[in-house]
């Protein structure tokens, strides 16, 4: 066999096998609470948010909270009459919400006249007398009519009487009115108290630290202290009613002072209203009177944010808030209100509720 070249040998090298390691698969349930735990840290971020959003506009609020709303009239008119209106118990937020339309209304050049719409039972004495007085100086910067519609009585007679001398006072067919006097809120359970095995036993400084304490009966002492103290608000209500009710003098208004309630016929005859009418009426006289031919009516509204109704929630069923509360149904409350301003049913939930 001839000797010749050596054929090449061409060895063949494989590559290495690629290795695909698979991770484990989760379970479904893993995944589904971990993105529901995701949710739920963004609802509380987004909530979060919304308190502090809250408390900035709330820390640097101007006093302009009101919202204008268009009531009736031409809607391009430059000139307008501002209805302010008076709805529930006076007290607060009321008085706070009707203050600052008050403020708004003043400040106001483009409104020309007012409207104080009235729909109240009253309420608390130093509330409606807070409000008359802002409301008598805008009066006498704007000229104001009253409106008064189902009920308007003491503290609401009180507040209407913000309109001045020259104000007129409407009151619908069907509206009750006067109910001239004040009110203190006072439980004598002291009979009770006996007979369940309770008493009173604070510790005071003086005898009349605890004069209104349900779980004992007034003293003749007591009667004479609170006795000066209503009767000093009473006179400041009478004094009020005369200086603005023109056809009646301090004689005739304490003689309508005994918390009796009138009707609208009645009132009118008596010289507590002016004319029998509804909101409309009252408007129209009004615009008469301002001599406007064009003008635009508007009201006021307050709305209510997310946050204050999260937080009312959760208020609602704070131990200490409702203690708070008990505690406060015990503070002596002066009130211009028709009616006895509190129930016993209410009294003894408020107990149950703070146990």
């Amino acid at each position: 066999m001839a000797d010749g070249p050596t054929p090449a040998v061409t060895q063949t090298t494989s590559a290495p096998p690629i290795i695909i390691q698979q991770m484990p698969t989760q379970p479904i349930w893993i995944r589904r609470w971990f993105v529901r735990g995701l949710m739920v840290a963004l609802s509380f971020s987004l909530l979060y948010c919304v308190r502090l959003s809250s408390e900035y506009q709330q820390y640097f609020d101007d006093g302009t909270s009101p919202t204008e709303r268009y009531h009736s009239g031409d809607k391009t008119a430059e000139d307008k009459i501002a209805v302010i209106e008076a709805s529930g118990t006076i007290m607060p937020p009321f008085t706070g919400h009707l203050l600052d339309a008050i403020k708004k209304v003043n400040d106001d050049d483009h409104v020309k006249g007012v409207l104080l719409v009235i729909d109240s039972p009253g309420g608390l004495v130093a509330d409606s007398h807070q409000i008359y007085v802002k409301l008598k100086k805008l009066s006498d910067k704007k000229p104001m009519f009253v409106a008064m519609k189902r009920i308007a009585a003491s503290g609401g007679v009180y507040i209407a009487m913000g309109a001045g001398e020259k104000g007129k006072i409407f009151a619908e067919p069907t509206t009750w009115t006067g109910s001239i006097g004040v009110i203190i809120p006072r439980y004598d359970a002291s009979e009770l108290a006996v007979k369940v095995g309770v008493k009173t036993d604070s510790l005071k400084t003086g005898e009349f630290k605890d004069s209104l304490d349900p779980l004992r009966a007034l003293t003749d002492r007591d009667k004479e202290l609170w006795g000066r103290i209503l009767d000093e608000s009473l006179q400041r209500f009478v004094k009020i009613v005369d200086d603005n009710r023109p056809k009646l003098d301090a004689v005739q208004v304490k003689a309508l002072a005994t918390g009796q309630l009138f009707t609208a016929a009645d009132a009118k005859e008596n010289g507590l209203i002016d004319e029998i009418g509804d909101e409309e009426d009252a408007i129209e006289a009004l615009k008469t009177q301002l001599g406007l031919s064009k003008v635009r009516v508007v009201k006021y509204t307050f709305p209510v944010s997310l946050m204050s109704l999260l937080l009312g929630q959760a208020q609602a069923h704070d131990p200490e808030v409702r203690l708070r509360k008990l505690l406060e149904m015990s503070v002596p409350k002066a009130m211009y209100f028709c009616g006895s301003a509190q129930s016993l049913p209410s009294f003894w939930q408020a107990v149950i509720e703070a146990r």
